[in-house]
């Protein structure tokens, strides 16, 4: 049984075969191959992720900062709370709720 191959396959079965076998060398073999490529990708995504969330942290941060320096008495009360710094002869307790943030008694 002959299988008939049309005339421009035959002709340039060289080059057809030839890009078959690159196609095939960059998708599965070379270093940077397109499944590389796509995982890196996928990478890139999830970084740029944490990055947002990064920004926004150095945002809350950026904003206590500025609301702590300009007062002695939040500078005296951001030590104490957060790095459970004290007096000496004092003993600080700081009460939390269940998601870990400190109650404080609201000023009238």
């Amino acid at each position: 049984m002959k299988i008939y191959v049309p005339a421009f396959l035959h002709k340039y079965r060289f080059y057809l075969l030839t890009t078959l076998g690159l196609l095939v060398w960059i998708t599965f073999f070379d270093g940077s191959s397109l499944i590389a490529q796509f995982r890196l990708w996928q990478k890139y995504r999830e970084l740029e992720e944490q990055k947002e969330y990064y920004v926004d942290a150095l945002k809350k941060v950026k904003q206590e900062e500025k609301e702590v320096m300009g007062n002695t008495d939040a500078m005296e009360k951001f030590a104490r709370e957060k790095y459970l710094m004290k007096k000496t002869g004092e003993t600080v307790f700081v009460i939390v709720d269940e998601n870990n943030k400190s109650i404080e008694k609201e000023e009238e």
